[in-house]
């Protein structure tokens, strides 16, 4: 545990060198801002926040940024081979992929964080919606939800990054991976993790415009993810055991 604390601490650590990384989470402020385009003033603070905070930013903004996160976070030591020195401390291959999917956890959230309070303060002081702390909590309820959700459904796509060297195969398989759900969504729901993952959230029927052409099995959601994340933590320790070569 000590060892896997220490990866996270150095993971964040080298976040420092990386200003495009903070320079990401502006994205988050992408569909605060083109909500108010979307919508009317007065709509429900639920129907608002579908478009601010839901939406767009769930299905394709937030997977598409972890994705780019993941690619940076192996690519550095997969391109300088500085993996191969690692190996020699020795450390643990599940504890090292565990610590930056750690870091891509922590980033989904505050991503999520930066939505939720840039939501709230473009629809309150623009007056598209009335303050009322039901609907806040409910959106922060969302964000964090989504926010630690979505690391998750990610977590093919950083495997993926592991046994590369490269950035172009990594990101074009997180536009794959992302786009194919949005097609996949009306034919099953549980054979994607982001599809998965919105059954998940929206479980109450309590996001609005949200259909369910398979109806809601959030056991069957969870066992989509779980599934697809043994699969890739799998994968992962079998490209970082063939970097020792």
């Amino acid at each position: 545990m000590k060892a896997l604390l220490n990866l996270i601490q150095v993971e964040f650590l080298k976040l420092r060198r990386k200003k495009i990384i903070w320079i990401m989470l502006l994205a988050a402020l992408i569909m605060p801002f083109f909500a108010l385009f979307f919508v009317n003033k007065g709509v429900d603070p639920r129907e608002y926040y579908r478009w601010s905070a839901f939406n767009f930013t769930i299905l394709i903004i937030l997977p598409v940024i972890l994705g780019i996160l993941s690619t940076m976070l192996m690519n550095e030591e997969n391109q300088c081979d500085t993996l191969k020195q690692l190996w020699i401390v020795p450390i643990s291959k599940i504890g090292y992929f565990c610590s930056k999917f750690f870091v891509v956890l922590v980033y989904s959230i505050c991503f999520m964080l930066i939505e939720f309070v840039a939501s709230v303060m473009v629809s309150v002081l623009l007056g598209y919606v009335a303050f009322e702390w039901s609907s806040v909590l409910y959106l922060l309820q969302k964000c964090l939800e989504y926010g630690f959700f979505t690391a998750f459904v990610m977590l093919p796509i950083l495997a993926i990054a592991s046994s590369q060297k490269g950035y172009i195969l990594p990101i074009c398989i997180t536009l794959v991976y992302v786009f194919f759900a949005l097609f996949i969504w009306s034919v099953n729901m549980y054979i994607h993790p982001l599809t998965s993952m919105e059954v998940i959230v929206a479980r109450n029927n309590d996001i609005p415009g949200i259909m369910w052409p398979q109806g809601i099995n959030v056991p069957l959601a969870f066992l989509c993810i779980f599934v697809w994340d043994i699969i890739a933590v799998f994968f992962a320790n079998m490209a970082l055991k063939r970097s020792e070569v």
